[in-house]
């Protein structure tokens, strides 16, 4: 697939730390409970940790527990790509950037109590943070 954001590994390479690289650009997951917006609950909007592009509304974030900031819907279903994920002898659905191809996570359809019953399980790594201006 074309992409809107389209850079050589290297660049990536160059552009990301390893921990981020490795998330982003290989699929990597980060351990649970240690992402730096996992207790984050500031007002905001969280954008790709590679290219920027808007991902997800703070209001769409919830406690699901599971050790990974999870929010339950996209800013518009076009920001982000999903596709099947047959690795770890499952089937899941990752979730990736829209507009760069990096990676985020996974979704799934567990996430009980919010609006549309998924659970976008996001990679901190993967994300940054951009607070609301006050006032």
């Amino acid at each position: 697939m074309a992409y809107d954001v389209s850079k050589t590994e290297e660049q990536w390479r160059a552009e990301l730390g390893p921990d981020q690289y490795a998330v982003l650009r290989q699929a990597a997951t980060e351990r649970p409970w240690t992402g730096q917006l996992l207790d984050e609950h500031r007002a905001g909007l969280y954008t790709c940790g590679a290219c920027g592009a808007e991902l997800f509304r703070s209001g769409t974030k919830f406690e699901s527990e599971c050790g990974w900031p999870s929010f339950y819907e996209s800013v518009r279903p076009e920001a982000v790509q999903l596709l099947t994920d047959d690795s770890l002898g499952m089937q899941r659905t990752e979730v990736r950037c829209a507009s760069c191809g990096s990676h985020l996570g996974h979704v799934f359809p567990d996430g009980f109590g919010t609006p549309t019953g998924d659970r976008y399980c996001m990679n901190s790594l993967s994300l940054a943070f951009r607070p609301e201006a006050d006032g």
